[in-house]
Parts: C-alpha cells; sequence; structure tokens
C-alpha cells in the first residue's frame, strides 16, 4: 500500500497509465507465474522436455501396470506421492474456469501456454483413466501405505494398487467431476487443438451418461480413499456441476433442461451454502447457472434458474459478511472454515466472487443481500483482500505462497521438496529412512516448491513454519488452481471485458449417441449439515 501512496503522490499520470499492472501493493503476475509452476512439482510419470522444475525426475512410470492398463502421468495432489482422482478432477476444472474467464489477462502475462499445458498434463491422463466408457480409474496408489514412508516420488517404493469405479461399483462424483473437468477443459482447447478439444468432450459425454445412470459414492467402492477424500456431500452436486459444465461446453439443451427438471430433488436450487471446494460444488453449480440467466439462455427454465441465482447470491453476501449467516473470518479477515488445509476454501470461494463480481458488472446488475443492494466491485474488492492477505498483508506479514516475497514457509510439509533432489544425490532413500533423516530436520527444504500454497494460518492468524505440521504447511493442487484465474483478474487491472458475451460458439453434435434421457433422481439421504 505504501508504494501505491508514493505513486499517487508523484505522480497521477504515472498511475492512471499503469493501473492495468497495479491493481494493488503485490505483483499479481509474479505470484501468478509462481503458482502456475508449483503444478510441475506436482506431476507424475515421464517429465517432459521443458519441464521448468528440475529437481523433480520422472516417477511412478508402472502405473496401472498390474491392472493392465497405463496410468503413468497425472499429478500427486499434495505433499504425498498419491494421485486422488477427485481433487485432481476439481483442480483441472478450475484451471480450465479460470483460462475460460480470463484468458486474455492470462495471455498478456505470457502463461497462457503454461497453463493450458497444466491442464493437458492432467486431461491426457483422465484420458488414460477412462479405458471404456462405464469404467474410470480413480486412484493410484494407497494412503495409508503412502503416508507410512517418507520418499520422493522418484524412490517410491509403495504400493501402486489402481482402483477403479464401473457399473457394478459405481462413483457418480467421482464420474461426474471427471466430466466436469473434460467438459471444461474442452472449451479451453477449442481453438488451438479442436480435435482433442472434440476428444475431450466425447469423454465427459460418455462419464456424464455413467455417473448419471449408476448412481453411487465413489468412495462407497474406491473405500481406500475414504480417509482421505471421502465424499460427504454425495453425488449430486457434481451430476448438477457436470451438466452445467456439459452445456456450457455443448450448448445442448439436454444439459440444461438436466438442471432445471434436477435443480430442486438434487439440491441445486435448496442448499444455501457458505463453502465451494473439491467436496461440496452447489455455489459453484449455482454460480454458473446464475451466468446462463444473465445471459438470457434461461427461456421457460427461469424460474428454476433464479432459484440457484438465489443461492449463489447468498453464498456471496455471505462471504462479504451481508448475509443472513455470514462465514467466519479471522481476526486478520481471511476465510476460516476448518484447521486443515483452510486456504483451500479461501481460493475457491474468492474465485467465485471474481467471476460473479465480473458477470454482474457486465450485465449492469447488483448484488441482492440482506443488508441491501451490494455493488458488485464489493466482491471483487473481497476476492482483492483475501490474495493480498496471503500474499503477506497479514498480521505475522508471512506469504503463504513459497517463494513469494521474502517472508515465506521454508519447512513445506512435502516429500519432493523436503528431500534433496534425486539429481544431486542419487542414493536411494527407503521408506522410513526419509522420516530419519529429511522429515524431522529442523531446516529450510533443499528444494523450494516455488508457487505451492500451503494450508495456512489458524483461526487466530497464527501460523507454525513446521515440517509436521501438515495442517499449516502442506500444499494442494486445488489451494492453487482457483488462484490462477483470481490473481489473472487482479493483474489485468480494469481493462475493458465482458464476461456474459458468448464464450464459446455452439459446437456441431458429438459424434456418440444423444444422451438418453435422465432416469427418475433417486433421493440420496440427506448429508450432513454444510455451513
Amino acid at each position: 500500500m505504501g508504494k501505491l501512496m508514493r505513486l499517487i503522490s508523484m505522480a497521477p499520470l504515472f498511475l492512471l497509465l499503469c493501473l492495468p499492472f497495479a491493481f494493488g501493493g503485490h505483483d499479481y503476475n509474479q505470484a501468478l507465474s509462481k503458482s502456475i509452476l508449483f503444478f510441475e512439482a506436482q506431476r507424475s510419470g515421464y517429465l517432459p522436455h521443458n519441464q521448468r522444475v528440475t529437481w523433480r525426475a520422472n516417477s511412478g512410470l508402472n502405473d496401472g501396470k498390474a491392472s493392465g492398463v497405463d496410468l503413468v502421468g497425472g499429478y500427486y495432489d499434495a505433499g504425498d506421492n498419491v494421485k486422488f482422482g477427485l481433487p485432481m478432477a476439481f483442480t483441472v476444472t478450475m484451471m480450465s474456469w479460470s483460462i475460460i474467464e480470463y484468458r486474455k489477462q492470462m495471455a498478456a502475462n505470457g502463461e497462457l501456454g503454461h497453463t493450458m499445458e497444466a491442464v493437458k498434463w492432467g486431461t491426457d491422463y483422465f484420458i488414460k483413466a477412462h479405458p471404456q466408457p462405464y469404467v474410470l480409474y480413480g486412484e493410484v496408489g494407497d494412503g495409508n501405505s503412502d503416508h507410512y514412508c517418507w520418499q520422493r516420488p522418484e524412490d517410491m517404493t509403495t504400493d501402486r494398487h489402481a482402483y477403479k469405479i464401473d457399473p457394478s461399483n459405481p462413483g457418480s462424483d467421482l464420474a461426474g467431476e471427471t466430466a466436469a473437468a473434460m467438459a471444461a477443459a474442452s472449451i479451453v482447447f477449442r481453438r488451438s487443438n479442436p480435435a482433442y478439444s472434440r476428444e475431450l468432450l466425447r469423454h465427459a459425454y460418455q462419464l456424464f451418461e455413467f455417473a448419471d445412470k449408476y448412481r453411487g459414492k465413489y468412495d462407497s467402492s474406491i473405500t481406500v480413499a475414504q480417509k482421505y477424500y471421502r465424499s460427504i456431500s454425495g453425488y449430486n452436486d457434481e451430476l448438477l456441476w457436470a451438466a452445467a459444465w456439459l452445456y456450457q461446453a455443448s450448448n445442448n439443451k439436454y444439459y440444461l433442461n438436466y438442471l432445471a427438471k434436477n435443480g430442486d430433488s438434487m439440491g441445486g436450487t435448496g442448499w444455501a451454502m457458505t463453502e465451494f471446494g473439491w467436496d461440496v460444488k452447489y455455489a459453484g453449480v449455482q454460480t454458473l447457472v446464475a451466468k446462463f440467466l444473465m445471459q438470457g439462455k434461461a427461456g421457460h427454465h427461469t424460474p428454476v434458474f433464479e432459484k440457484y441465482r438465489q443461492k449463489a447470491e447468498y453464498f456471496m453476501c455471505s462471504l462479504i459478511g451481508k448475509g443472513s449467516r455470514n462465514i467466519q473470518k479471522t481476526p486478520g479477515g481471511l476465510i476460516y472454515r476448518q484447521r486443515w488445509n483452510n486456504m483451500q476454501f479461501v481460493t475457491s470461494a474468492s474465485f467465485l466472487a471474481t467471476v460473479y463480481s465480473d458477470y454482474l458488472t457486465s450485465y449492469r446488475g447488483s448484488l441482492k443481500c440482506a443488508a441491501g443492494n451490494v455493488a458488485p466491485s464489493e466482491l471483487l474488492s473481497f476476492a482483492k483482500s483475501q490474495v493480498d492477505y496471503l500474499l503477506g498483508d497479514n498480521p505475522r506479514a508471512t506469504s503463504y505462497m513459497v517463494g513469494y516475497g521474502n517472508n515465506y514457509p521454508r519447512q513445506v510439509h512435502h516429500r519432493g521438496s523436503s528431500i534433496v533432489s534425486i539429481k544431486v544425490n542419487p542414493k536411494f532413500v527407503a521408506c522410513r529412512q526419509g522420516y530419519a533423516t529429511w522429515y524431522t530436520r529442523k531446516a529450510s527444504d533443499p528444494n523450494v516448491l516455488t508457487g505451492a500454497l500451503v494450508g495456512g494460518p489458524d483461526a487466530y492468524d497464527n501460523f507454525a513454519d513446521e515440517r509436521d505440521n501438515y495442517e499449516q504447511t502442506e500444499p494442494a493442487t486445488y489451494n492453487n488452481a482457483p488462484l490462477l484465474g483470481i490473481l489473472a483478474r487482479l493483474a489485468g487491472g480494469h481493462g475493458g471485458y465482458n464476461q456474459l458475451l458468448p464464450v464459446v460458439a455452439p459446437v456441431p453434435n458429438p459424434v456418440i449417441a444423444k444422451p438418453k434421457p435422465a432416469p427418475k433422481p433417486k433421493r440420496t439421504p440427506t448429508p450432513v449439515q454444510l455451513l
């Protein structure tokens, strides 16, 4: 802020000229570049020649082999070496959404290519993981055996069993989220790689049909995921989420009708949310449907879509403290939901606030809260406040993005980062040896995990930079994915844009058969209270 004030006092004209590049006191362009780099550190499989995180090497090269399928590639979710399908798919969906909304801003920053490569690294893996229309591999590795060891991914000796869902062992949430990821990514590649885009859309259609036809929670089929990524909200939110993305990708009215017909029974118009993340997608669905409504696409579904929009606005109002039930914040102003990796909710919620602010601005509308009408700019200001906090504007003056600023976490809970690079010392690090030699080491990580957004502070803005403090120092791909879009938007300043212009041109009907009418929704038990 001091830097900004100096600019104002020294040269008002200079500030005016530089406004698109100086939205605030932070270097959002630099933060964006670092955020994208983190995904290269999380890569599994054969690393490409243009790999920029050079302390990493190839890993997981036999993944899927025991099951007769090639599952080499994809992303490790956090500080471990397991490939969990549900959070990986959400990560790809949110990276894609960031590009769809802020492609021009990313291109201006020179990071569009890197972000598209990050998306493709995920979707290439999903294509492999979906070898048949009704088969999807949703996990490689086991969290229990993986967490018993502290090893570089390049040295892994842990079990690499591959777990799948199929008609006998369904997983509508996993298949639905993967369908959403493939559909969103198909929009990303439509102009630059149309053949690949069509392939992604074909997989998305099949996965949605699989998810809708064979209903069930994925963690009832892949039970080893329950301890790590349990689907508490069930699968109805993912079915609606996938339908929304398939409509946006295809303009196929089947999916618009699906959202209208199932909005009430599946909770899309009923759940009033104060969170959004890899498990609970309702606020994301409500935001997308509100966009369709503002674009004039609702038609005779307008009454139902208005209910979605009301719930979207309930979420937005709760973020800025003007709703009937507001989200908790730390004394320093950060959204606070839980002790373990709270930052995931900060970036996901802030992304929705950012895009909704732009939707309303383009629509020339305002936010209707319990406390009265609110200008769209308040939502963007809120998102900016959250980003500024995580970049260092907080009571501890700590940047929670590794490598950004001077005071950032040095002992990250991350296997690859905390153990000497295999390229520096190729000597094998055994399963338990890693804990004895590297995990307990009270020193900075030998490899800087540039761009990683860690779990962050507690409810009182306190933070302990210690490797064994996994609740606060472990990063995750789904922390960073929504942040890409916000940083691109903030770096772009007040440049002209219109988020409600048609984002994509109509696409030809898919090669596969037209989706069959959705079966009558099966009511699932009411999920636990989602506050």
